[in-house]
């Protein structure tokens, strides 16, 4: 039954396509392989993502296709919810595992009351500058395109987030494992490094993966070999 009301939602003129973004995938590298996929089905179909997930996080990425395109700017403005770990005692310039680990220090002296204190401090809401690494917009440019040429822009258009929730499920120093529930446009790297600041020893993002954007699950989503193989399916069923 599920099976066929995939194949039948994918025949449709649009579609949400619930998708767990693998490590190392951009999400502009879903969004192109399921693009491509529809068109060489047949189909010339729009195809747009909502909320980015950087090439190291994985999890929940939902996918827009065809008419359904036009309401992903209602899906943007959803909570998400997010799971992973900071690494203490070390920073990267990305704020995550992309880049190089410098400014390494001991951890032994934290105690785990001094952790879950300092992670109640960040619920609230923040101004909160986009990362160097990142694929927001400076004058024309990405940010990420004047972060590899040595470059760091101090005036960064800051905006406004909301914590909800961070909650430390698990520490193993100098690992902290997390969930996080935040507004939209928070970037979890950030709010890693800042977290490392707080304790006085540096951190940067370990792991992350995005559990739920607004109701939608990661429980329901789908890998991208399947969701590529129910279109397939979808374009080539023969009419009854």
């Amino acid at each position: 039954m599920e099976e066929h009301q995939n194949s039948a939602q994918l025949q449709d003129e649009g579609a949400f396509l619930l998708i767990d973004k693998p490590l190392d995938w951009t999400s502009f590298d879903v969004v192109a392989k399921v693009r491509n996929t529809y068109r060489q089905s047949g189909l010339k179909r729009k195809v747009g993502h909502c909320g980015t997930l950087d090439p190291k996080a994985t999890g929940l990425l939902i996918l827009a296709s065809g008419r359904k395109t036009k309401a992903i700017a209602g899906l943007e403005i959803l909570d998400k919810v997010y799971d992973g770990a900071i690494k203490l005692g070390v920073m990267t310039e990305s704020h995550d595992t992309e880049t190089s680990e410098y400014g390494e220090c001991s951890t032994d002296h934290l105690t785990e009351e001094q952790i879950r204190l300092a992670a109640a401090t960040f619920v609230g809401t923040h101004q909160q500058q986009p990362p160097m690494h990142s694929a927001a917009w400076h004058q024309g440019k990405r940010l990420y395109e004047h972060a590899r040429k040595g470059e760091v822009i101090k005036e960064r258009k800051s905006k406004e987030i909301v914590i909800y929730r961070f909650e430390v499920t698990r520490i193993d120093l100098p690992m902290v494992y997390f969930v996080l529930h935040v507004s939209k446009g928070a970037y979890i790297r950030v709010i890693a490094h800042d977290f490392g600041q707080a304790l006085g020893t540096g951190g940067y993002l370990a792991s992350l993966r995005r559990v739920s954007i607004g109701s939608y699950e990661l429980s329901s989503a789908r890998t991208i070999s399947d969701t590529i193989e129910d279109i397939v399916q979808s374009t080539h069923q023969p009419d009854l």
